[in-house]
């Protein structure tokens, strides 16, 4: 199936959840705020890709027979068909149950007397100097319009003259998407700048007024074997990402047939981009009624759990008597991943500590505690991922405040991007031993998105491991061509071949009578070796179980192709992020966890790293979690054959579902507590 339409019916399955009338009323608001960025993030990336393939003319088939064009024009209509249906979502169920709540989204028309003077006010003092219009005439030219930036097209009349005059007004980014009137009474800024479209065009008639919106190509292009400095490459690019080519236009339903042709014609959109939908546009913005302080109205907030491991003993002595596996959210990231790397600059029998870094947060202590380390006289190494897309500013500001602190800093490999998540902290130990104390994680060194991403982190002094680790920061910073690891599995050296082979592993001990079993659990399987592969076992009668959040080309179920598969996604409060690969072995499992999605691009175009799963109490804990999540009695959705996606309402004797993440909220065994 085509990996574009497969990741728009996962932004569906997002769009299910805010309008499932048993989630937390605040919650939903936010699932419609997802489901608006990443909506924009499809277009600024791979509708955006589909359109390069074409105006390049290197638009081939795809794996499924489907031009570009006609994948362009099947991602419009199922776009256009979920932009409507949330906007459904929004007037029909979530606007009218915050009403009932107490708290409303009112259009200017909406507002009392009352209102409508304290708007005047801050209009004239918070909202009109940062107002430009531009007006459309033979001496000014249609202005150039950023993406994802929110406009009002306004035709005005001058009495005098009965000229016809088109303009477009900017909402300034500075200001919120939705006013506060007070009460939890909410007017979107649109409403308030068009309430004073005179003041704006004093002495002229204003005639008509409405927003639109544009999305563009924000898909990044640098040659990193033609540039002789790739920050300073990339900081010209980025200038270049607001105004690269339009691939979306949004417009209000009621906008009128002329002031749409003129936009039209001076945006250069093509019917099939422009997207008609009832406002207000930008419903991202709803993240700002989420975050208001209605705690009933919301999940209740996550304790989470330090590992017992930890609380009896000293960081590095409980990591050096065992490996330690922590699962987040459910197990802090703050007591274990930030203070693994705080203690490692403030421990004087530190003295080296190495760090991938792809994304981060804005004020992450981890940065401050590399700071802190090199800043101690311990060398401190960090490869940061500058072309992370969407974090390439941030990383560049990071990298340069590393550099200043006397941080070695490097970028990567030449036409890679380094996505795993590794941390080496060498110490000098009280016994004399120099051992080197590891992290490798199925997330980033995020503390903000630590809180409500799933991932696990493996804490281990391993010496196979810590060479491993050396090995590939050798390999990161320097030269090498090391493609075999003892306990890693590393793309793009080996780990295409890894998994490939370990699936033929289990078709050859299935054809043996031995136990044989697959397990994955991904973000996005699209590959399509992986998948060849993966029928393949299904055909030999391997048993496949596929945890796949987001996109997924594979089709379950088909006779004589993939009738031992089963394929399913969970999606809740939490985002579910780790990958984990389960490998029966002939009743010995092998369990991996790490960086690597299914993707071309992360197996063969990226630096990413995947661990083996040694004591064997972590390997059933796993194995556990794999099979909870694919059991007929948890919440989930499961695809059919023909890829469509259903959700699983009730368990098998009409009960309801577990759900999985409540489930693990509950284990005593992390003893993550609401609280």
């Amino acid at each position: 199936m085509d990996r574009e339409v497969g990741w728009l019916r996962f932004n569906q399955r997002v769009l299910e959840l805010a309008e499932d009338a048993d989630i937390p009323l605040l919650e939903r608001a936010r699932y419609l705020s997802i489901f608006s960025g990443n909506l924009d993030e499809f277009f600024m990336v791979r509708v955006a890709g589909l359109k390069r393939r074409l105006a390049t003319g290197v638009a081939v088939t795809s794996a499924t027979r489907h031009h570009p064009d006609d994948l362009l024009q099947n991602v419009s209509e199922v776009s256009r068909g979920l932009m409507l249906r949330q906007a459904r979502c929004f007037h029909e169920s979530v606007a009218p149950a915050l009403v009932e709540a107490g708290i409303r989204i009112v259009r200017w028309d909406d507002l009392d007397t009352g209102e409508r003077e304290r708007m005047r006010s801050l209009f004239h003092a918070s909202v009109y100097p940062l107002l430009t219009p531009f007006a459309v005439d033979p001496a000014h030219p249609f202005p150039y319009i950023s993406g994802r930036s929110l406009n009002l097209a306004v035709t005005v009349r001058d009495p005098r003259t009965g000229h016809t005059t088109f303009a477009r007004v900017k909402m300034p980014s500075a200001l919120p998407r939705f006013i506060d009137l007070g009460g939890d009474r909410f007017v979107p800024t649109e409403d308030v700048v068009a309430g004073h479209l005179p003041v704006l065009f004093e002495g002229m008639e204003v005639l008509e007024h409405h927003a639109f919106r544009v999305t563009r190509n924000a898909d990044l292009e640098v040659d990193e074997d033609e540039t002789d400095d790739l920050v300073q490459s990339l900081e010209n690019e980025l200038l270049r990402r607001r105004f690269g080519p339009l691939v979306r236009l949004e417009v209000e339903e009621t906008i009128s047939d002329d002031v749409l042709a003129i936009l039209r014609r001076e945006l250069g959109a093509e019917e099939r981009e422009i997207y008609r939908v009832p406002g207000p546009l930008n419903l991202a913005g709803l993240d700002q009624i989420a975050d208001l302080p209605r705690p009933e109205l919301r999940y209740p907030p996550v304790v989470p759990a330090e590992p017992q491991a930890l609380a009896q003993d000293g960081f590095f002595d409980a990591v050096h008597s065992r490996e330690l596996l922590v699962h987040h959210p459910y197990e802090s990231f703050t007591t274990t991943t930030e203070r693994f790397l705080a203690l490692a600059a403030a421990d004087p029998r530190v003295v080296a500590v190495k760090q991938t870094l792809y994304r981060t947060s804005g004020d992450s202590p981890i940065v401050e505690s590399l700071i802190d380390a090199a800043a101690a006289g311990k060398e401190v190494v960090v490869l940061v991922e500058i072309k992370a897309r969407f974090d390439e500013r941030n990383n560049i500001v990071w990298a340069r405040k590393l550099e200043a602190a006397g941080c070695h800093v490097v970028y990567g490999v030449v036409g890679l991007k380094t996505h795993c998540k590794l941390a080496l902290v060498v110490r000098q130990d009280e016994d004399g031993v120099l051992r080197r104390y590891c992290h490798v994680g199925t997330g980033n060194y995020n503390p903000s998105t630590a809180r409500v991403y799933e991932d696990f982190g493996l804490f281990t002094a391993e010496p196979e491991v810590g060479e491993d680790l050396s090995d590939l920061f050798n390999h990161l910073t320097g030269f090498s061509r090391k493609s075999e690891y003892r306990r890693l599995l590393v793309a793009p050296s080996g780990l295409r071949d890894g998994l490939m082979r370990r699936i033929r592993r289990e078709i050859d001990n299935h054809e043996r009578g031995a136990p044989a079993r697959i397990r994955i659990k991904v973000n996005s399987l699209v590959d399509e070796e992986i998948v060849d592969a993966l029928y393949a076992a299904s055909r030999a009668g391997v048993p496949v179980d596929l945890w796949v959040r987001g996109s997924c080309v594979l089709r379950p179920g088909l006779e004589g192709v993939s009738e031992t598969i089963r394929v399913r996604s969970i999606l809740g409060r939490f985002l579910e992020h780790s990958r984990i690969f389960v490998f029966e072995n002939g009743g010995e499992p092998q369990v991996w966890i790490g960086s690597a999605d299914l993707m071309p691009r992360n197996l063969d175009r990226r630096v990413e790293a995947l661990i083996r799963i040694e004591d064997p109490g972590q390997r059933a804990r796993l194995v556990e979690l794999m099979d909870l999540a694919m059991a007929d009695g948890t919440a989930s959705w499961r695809m059919a054959p023909d890829g469509t996606w259903q959700r699983a309402a009730q368990g098998t004797a009409g009960e309801r579902p577990l759900e999985l993440q409540s489930a693990l909220r509950g284990d005593r065994r992390l003893r993550a507590v609401d609280g």
